[in-house]
């Protein structure tokens, strides 16, 4: 650092020198203010080269992560959906159990069998109609074929992050009327694929145990949607604690600590003052020369 002759006052180096450094304290003082607003350390890329770009990868990490936590939410509810529906119809088909063993019984009569057989009717176009209205979306959750659906449930491309669920078909492919849940009645002289006949102890014998396979089918589809279901949170609550973790890492790269950057906005704010009195006194140091000419 150079240091003028006071008896030259064409250039005053001191009030150069003094000038030099209040405006690095000026430029200081304004940076650290700007942290203070901002909350952010880095505003600029030149604040943190190097900084910045791993902060900005890491914030397009976390919000591909975000979006992977609605899309894990977004599938549990699709299959809520699937699972409601599936609830639904288990409670037709023990109400038709329920039927159908009054039917085995030789006190009905032909009229009520008759009754049994109309109830068992609209309850099975009810399982079809349910089944058709089950939709996510505009997508059918139940069809003629199996269903597959793939879930993004993070934000790579690696295999595991990509969720694949799969939705075994109920309809029997020839009926819209009626799911496939009642296959085993192959004979049409107890089901027809929309009626049933009851008439006698036999059929609703065999009517009976293809209402009890449908039980279990339905509750080993319901079984499976669980398994999915779990999975799918066990993601969630991994995927979470993930961008828990990258929010950290980030905050650590990219946040003003408020503690520190208040500490030197402190002294910056002592140096501005003591900048400007030093700039003051450089500029008044020359008049001492007018004493030469008393």
């Amino acid at each position: 650092m150079s240091f003028g002759d006071m008896t030259r006052i064409n250039t005053n180096l001191q009030s150069l020198q003094a000038y030099t450094y209040l405006q690095r304290t000026n430029s200081e003082l304004g940076l650290r203010q700007l942290r203070l607003a901002t909350g952010s350390r880095i505003n600029r890329a030149e604040d943190d080269s190097a900084g910045y770009s791993i902060a900005a990868k890491l914030k397009a990490k976390i919000r591909g992560q975000e979006q992977a936590l609605a899309n894990i939410g977004d599938a549990k509810s699709l299959l809520t959906v699937a699972e409601g529906s599936l609830n639904s119809i288990m409670d037709i088909l023990q109400t038709m159990k329920e039927k159908v063993v009054q039917a085995a019984n030789d006190t009905m009569g032909t009229e009520e069998r008759d009754a049994i057989e109309n109830q068992l009717d609209q309850l099975t176009a009810e399982i079809g109609d349910i089944l058709n209205a089950t939709k996510f979306n505009g997508k059918a959750l139940f069809a003629t074929s199996n269903v597959t659906l793939n879930f993004q449930v993070n934000d790579s491309t690696d295999p595991q992050d990509n969720f694949a669920v799969t939705i075994d078909a109920i309809f029997n492919g020839t009926t819209s009327a009626w799911g496939g849940l009642f296959a085993s009645v192959s004979s049409a002289s107890v089901f027809n694929g929309s009626s049933w006949t009851l008439d006698t102890v036999a059929h609703a014998t065999r009517a009976l145990a293809s209402i009890e396979a449908a039980i279990q089918d339905v509750a080993t589809r319901l079984g499976k949607i669980g398994d999915y279901q779990k999975r799918l949170s066990f993601k969630l609550d991994n995927l979470a604690t993930a961008k828990n973790n990258y929010e950290a890492a980030r905050s650590r790269i990219a946040d003003a600590d408020f503690a520190y950057e208040q500490m030197q906005l402190a002294k910056l704010q002592i140096l501005q003052q003591t900048g400007v009195a030093a700039l003051a006194q450089a500029n008044a140091a020359p008049q001492a020369i007018l004493q030469l000419f008393g």
